[in-house]
Parts: C-alpha cells; sequence; structure tokens
C-alpha cells in the first residue's frame, strides 16, 4: 500500500465504469479502480462483465481496500439508477464518478452501418450523461463531488483513423463536461476530462490480433512498432499514466480546476505528424 501522504482520496466514494479489463493486464479502468484503492477510496467498480470486475475486485481487496462490484449496463437508465442506489445503500454517499466505458469502431459515414454509430454514441456519450445524471444530485446536495470522464484526443484532433463516430462521441463527451462544469461551479460538483493517446492496454493487444493476417501484411510487432513510432516520446503510455491524471482531477489537488481537459498522450497532440 501507498504511504500515508499519497492517500488523497481517504474516505471518499468513487464509482468507475468500465472497472474490468478485456483481458489479462492493465485497461484504464481497471488501473484507476485499483489507483483510487490505493488513494483511500472505497470503490464502487460497475462493469458489464462479471468476470472482468471481480478479478478488479480480488485486486483492491488483495491489498486492503475496500471494492463493491455492480454489474450491468450503463447505458440504461434504470440499471443506472440501480447501480448508484445500490452504491449509496453499501458505501454510504457518492464522491467521486469515473466515466469510463468506450468503445471505438472504425468507419466514415460513408461506409458505417447506422447501428454501428449508434452504439458508439451510446457507449461513449449516453453512459456518462445517465451516470452524471443520477450523481449529481448527490453531490449537489453534500455540497462537493468530482467526475472525471475519460475521452480520447480523438475528441480533439484526427489521429490517423477513420473513426468518425468515436471521434464524435468524445469530442461530445469533452464538451458535455464543460458545459455541466460551468453550470455545477457554484455547487461545489467539478467535470473534468482526462485524454489518453495512444495507451498499451488488453484492447489494444486485441486490435493488434485483428490486424496481425495474411491479408493486412502487418504482424502483431509492426503494428506495436507503428504506434510507438507514431508518439513523439517514441512509446505508448500505460494505464496507469491515465489513472494518476484522473487521481488528480478527482483529488483536493485540483480543487480548483473544473471544466479542462488534461492530455496523456506522450506529446502526441503537439506533433503535426499522425
Amino acid at each position: 500500500m501507498p504511504s500515508p501522504e499519497r492517500r488523497a482520496l481517504e474516505g471518499q466514494v468513487a464509482i468507475v465504469t468500465g472497472c474490468g479489463s478485456q483481458g489479462p493486464g492493465w485497461g484504464n479502468g481497471k488501473a484507476i479502480a485499483v489507483t483510487f484503492a490505493r488513494a483511500g477510496a472505497a470503490v464502487y467498480g460497475v462493469d458489464l462483465h462479471p468476470e472482468a470486475g471481480q478479478e478488479t475486485q480480488r485486486l483492491v481487496e488483495g491489498e486492503g481496500g475496500r471494492f463493491v462490484l455492480g454489474v450491468g449496463d450503463v447505458t440504461q437508465r434504470a440499471t443506472v439508477e440501480a447501480l448508484v442506489a445500490d452504491c449509496v445503500a453499501k458505501l454510504g454517499r457518492v464522491d467521486i464518478l469515473v466515466n469510463n466505458v468506450g468503445l471505438s469502431l472504425p468507419g466514415d459515414p460513408a461506409t458505417m452501418a447506422e447501428e454501428v454509430w449508434d452504439a458508439q454514441i451510446e457507449v461513449n456519450l449516453k453512459s456518462a450523461f445517465l451516470c452524471t445524471k443520477a450523481v449529481l444530485p448527490l453531490m449537489e446536495k453534500q455540497g462537493r463531488g468530482a467526475i472525471v470522464s475519460i475521452a480520447s484526443t480523438a475528441g480533439i484532433r484526427y489521429t490517423g483513423k477513420p473513426q468518425a463516430g468515436y471521434a464524435a462521441a468524445k469530442a461530445g463527451l469533452i464538451q458535455f463536461s464543460r458545459v455541466v462544469a460551468v453550470d455545477y461551479a457554484r455547487r461545489g460538483v467539478r467535470l473534468n476530462c482526462v485524454l489518453p493517446g495512444l495507451i498499451e492496454t488488453p484492447l489494444v493487444e486485441k486490435l493488434a490480433s485483428q490486424f496481425a493476417s495474411r491479408e493486412t501484411g502487418i504482424d502483431r510487432e509492426a503494428f506495436f512498432r507503428r504506434r510507438h513510432e507514431q508518439v513523439p516520446m517514441g512509446r505508448m503510455g500505460e494505464a496507469f499514466d491515465v489513472a494518476e491524471a484522473a487521481l488528480f482531477l478527482a483529488s483536493d489537488a485540483a480543487k480548483y480546476i473544473t471544466g479542462t481537459e488534461i492530455l496523456v498522450d506522450g506529446g502526441l497532440c503537439a506533433a503535426v505528424r499522425n
């Protein structure tokens, strides 16, 4: 466990959506849940897949942290309301919400199926709306709260891939957070976004497997090498890079920060290359 001075969230309750990983290793949600627990928060982790959430729960509890798992689809209003109510019943309050669930599917408007567009808007944007809607009254009543949404550099620039639905949804998430941040600034609730760039996660490993084929002529090593080379720092980031930024924004160290974004991209957005 970290030293006492690192327990920046001591006594607080944090809801983290998408708290599991899509395979072995560290996804953003898993790293955020563990990092928040190490900082002293009681974590209410939400995941659509119970096995993924249970793995995160084992890690947190194995380090002596407190973790409650909620299973459900956060694109459904009734489910979100039930999960938030369960969190309050079991942990007493909600101080922090991390909107972390995401879905990225390729395609431009001419080739993308309508249901593919809809799915990306629902997972990346509607889920954040529903979760934020559910916790805002609780946070306003408390007189304080922090909402951190995991957006993407794709929401502010072209990242070299045709992903119109994902980019539009993440851009919407960024502006949604800014607008609500202003509306709730005098009510004690802060909203900010973390914008990851190229992060090495189990999801990226899946993408590598999809691209590595005789048809594409790309192997796994070439796929990863290309992603590392895109970043000015020469390497992809790690899930804990995202988690540490989320921790900062959720903590009182950021008590005068609202309606803004932190880039976690190794300089990607500062470069003109793709």
